[in-house]
């Protein structure tokens, strides 16, 4: 192996590993720091400080406790050196130096009570002292590790205007001295709507990662459905909360399904329906019909999981209700006007009524702003095109999508749906010798 690719593996093992720790690091320095920027920054102080280091000394036999250890040392120098009350400076140092004595396994005392430890974090970050859009921003930043790019890609907006909210939150936070702690009653109710939607927006990321290799991301799925356990737990009468659940445990019934034996991606049309995890489609359904009892089954939550509930429900593609699925996303659309969740109908009405009626919904929706950069309203278009034997602009509309994608794994897909497009057209084109 070349220097070029030992540094290559060095700095891929670096990220990957940074990808894990990072959010429970913030989780774990805000703790004890009682400062969620301050805990941020000196997080990508320790990422800093291994991408200097690990391509000299090589990796670590315990990458995730080096990064751990040398964020608490960094946490520890800057309060010493910081301008802190005296007696502040002491009672937090104490802390962290009894933590760290009696908790010596570092990889323990990051996984100590984690599932709360991150909606801490994320209720800290939802505090109405913020905007609803800061809150979200600042949240996917954090736990999800996305950047500022990625998180304009995720809202429809200018990157710009993700950063002015980033910049703002963090300022906000470390000027409002506000406590890092999961609040109760009134305080609860008042960020829940805010702390779901980071969630959700949680498992989107591990769902459909933004960026990267790899299309999936199953430990932050993870993390998000057991933090809406824990949810569930905290607010067992709120609706909203048990179709949240729903809508992440029917989505996760086809986890094993979405990929193949090389990760590439597998669509909901060509899934094996015989892997989907039955036990996690039960409990999906109970949370919605659960949402129902409490009189929740017009919830933004419960509306989506209701559809997911329709593909999880029928034996394949063929047997969905497709125009149950149309309606319930028309419903939706009224709850939440969104360019997407039209999108997502057009979908329903391509397979309930046909390529055509699809194609024109998307038309309909093609010069919305906010799906400029957007790579789904292409490549919805594409199939809808392929469909209806129009393939030469179907391999427009399949190599535009490949280029707006920014996951590898998406735009090899489109990539190769765009081949696979010529290929037809060709076929069709060339008349077949009967002689």
């Amino acid at each position: 192996m070349t220097a070029a690719d030992t540094d290559r593996v060095i700095r891929a093992t670096i990220h990957a590993t940074w990808r894990i720790v990072q959010p429970r690091l913030i989780a774990t320095l805000s703790r004890m720091l009682r400062d969620v920027p301050l805990a941020e920054e000196l997080t990508q102080d320790a990422l800093v400080a291994a991408l200097e280091a690990w391509p000299v000394s090589g990796v670590p036999e315990n990458p995730g406790a080096w990064l751990v250890t040398t964020a608490r040392r960094r946490a520890l120098d800057h309060l010493r050196r910081g301008k802190m009350l005296a007696h502040k400076h002491d009672m937090l140092a104490r802390d962290m130096l009894q933590e760290q004595e009696a908790v010596p396994d570092f990889d323990a005392a990051l996984d100590d009570d984690i599932g709360d430890e991150l909606l801490r974090l994320i209720f800290t970050a939802c505090h109405p002292i913020l905007s609803r859009e800061a809150r979200a921003a600042l949240a996917l930043r954090m736990i999800c590790g996305l950047t500022t790019a990625e998180i304009a890609r995720a809202y429809l907006v200018p990157e710009a205007t993700i950063a002015q909210r980033l910049l703002r939150a963090k300022r906000t936070l470390s000027e409002s001295g506000l406590a890092y702690e999961t609040p109760s009653g009134e305080a609860l109710s008042e960020r829940l709507a805010s702390v779901l939607e980071v969630v959700y927006l949680i498992f989107n990321e591990g769902y459909l990662a933004a960026r990267g290799e790899e299309w999936l991301r199953p430990q932050l799925c993870e993390e998000a459905l057991r933090m809406g356990r824990v949810l569930v737990g905290l607010a067992p009468q709120e609706p909203e909360v048990h179709g949240l659940i729903a809508l992440m445990e029917l989505n996760a019934s086809r986890m094993g399904s979405r990929t193949d034996a090389k990760g590439d991606p597998i669509l909901l049309m060509d899934q094996d329906r015989s892997r989907w995890d039955q036990l996690q489609i039960r409990r999906g359904l109970r949370s919605l019909e659960r949402a129902g009892e409490l009189g929740g089954a017009g919830g933004f939550y419960a509306l989506q999981s209701a559809i997911i509930a329709c593909h999880a429900t029928a034996d394949s593609a063929a047997a969905t209700d497709w125009r149950r699925i149309a309606a319930l996303y028309a419903e939706l659309a009224r709850l939440v006007r969104s360019p997407v969740i039209e999108l997502n109908r057009a979908v329903a009405v391509g397979m309930a009524e046909g390529p055509q009626a699809g194609l024109d919904v998307v038309n309909a929706i093609a010069d919305e702003p906010a799906l400029k950069a957007y790579h789904h309203l292409p490549a919805v278009r594409g199939d809808f095109l392929e469909k209806l034997g129009h393939y030469a602009e179907a391999h427009e509309a399949f190599e535009a999508a490949a280029r707006l994608a920014t996951n590898e794994r998406e735009r090899a897909l489109m990539k190769r749906r765009a081949t696979a497009v010529v290929i037809a057209g060709t076929a069709v084109a060339v008349p077949v010798n009967k002689g």
